[in-house]
């Protein structure tokens, strides 16, 4: 995990890789509870009889599954020690989702910190993030988070 100290030392880290985080596996457990919580649940991301048949050979991740998992890989990724009094989810760019994820398989994140620029309302922080398939030569997505930290 990288650590900055302040807003400065995040800025002077525009353009730089921030790492890779640890691997997670996608299975079907979770799948299921996120389509529950989604309520989407056709049958290529729930029923593996089925899916087995279809064009992945087995159930699959929602692709908003995925990307959901750039909440929890960003908190591996870096900390500052002068934290903002509050850090916003300011929303997504160019987000594409390049390849399935089957179930069984195991993801990772590797973030680059694209800009870091001042605003009325405090520090819009954009990030790219590759969420990597294990094994893959092509990643699930690439998305570009943007995070609004006030001070």
């Amino acid at each position: 995990m990288r650590v900055f100290a302040d807003i400065n030392e995040v800025i002077s880290a525009q353009g730089e890789s921030l790492g890779v985080t640890d691997w997670v596996t996608i299975d079907q457990s979770r799948i299921d509870r996120f389509a529950d919580a989604t309520e989407d649940h056709q049958w290529i991301h729930l029923d593996a009889d089925r899916a087995a048949q279809g064009p992945f050979g087995a159930t699959i991740a929602h692709g908003f599954l995925s990307l959901s998992l750039v909440a929890h890989f960003s908190q591996q990724i870096f900390r500052i020690t002068e934290k903002p009094k509050m850090s916003i989810n300011y929303g997504l760019n160019k987000v594409r989702f390049l390849q399935p994820v089957v179930v069984g398989s195991r993801v990772r994140d590797a973030v680059e910190l694209i800009e870091v620029k001042e605003t009325p309302k405090g520090h819009l922080v954009s990030s790219r993030h590759t969420v990597e398939i294990e094994g893959q030569e092509r990643p699930a997505l690439v998305a570009e988070s943007l995070g609004l930290w006030v001070p």
